[in-house]
């Protein structure tokens, strides 16, 4: 777990979907600034933000905490974005373009922490004593 939170393709495509979020909500009625707009783009600074915050924390156990955070934050905003469209604040290929780029972002996150949990398993699980190297 060396490399930093910003090498990680799923904090990079988090960070793609903050700022297509901002840039879309830049489009909702201004009577929404303070409702869905600001919950929106919360929810969406959120997902890397936990990301980055979760590869910072000194356990893995922790690191998976935070990506289950970072993951039901994503839960809100593709939720937030279905709202949008129901009320025609999002044309329907914008909103295609920002739940699939959600659900990518979902899935490279479900993978990370899959991994991250395997490693956790594997770290716990003690070495077999009739597999040990010969010197």
């Amino acid at each position: 777990m060396s490399e930093s939170y910003r090498d990680l393709i799923v904090w990079q495509k988090a960070m793609e979907l903050v700022t297509a979020v901002y840039r879309a909500t830049e489009t909702f009625p201004a009577r929404e600034q303070f409702g869905l707009t600001n919950q929106l783009c919360r929810a969406a600074v959120a997902v890397p933000s936990d990301i980055a915050e979760g590869k910072g924390r000194i356990s893995k156990k922790e690191y998976i905490q935070m990506l289950a955070r970072a993951r039901g934050s994503l839960y809100e905003v593709q939720t937030q974005l279905e709202v949008a469209r129901n009320l025609d604040y999002l044309a329907p290929d914008t909103f295609q373009q920002l739940f699939d780029l959600a659900s990518r972002t979902g899935r490279l996150l479900n993978g990370l922490m899959n991994k991250i949990e395997l490693q956790i398993t594997e770290d716990a699980t003690p070495p077999n004593p009739r597999h040990t190297p010969k010197s």
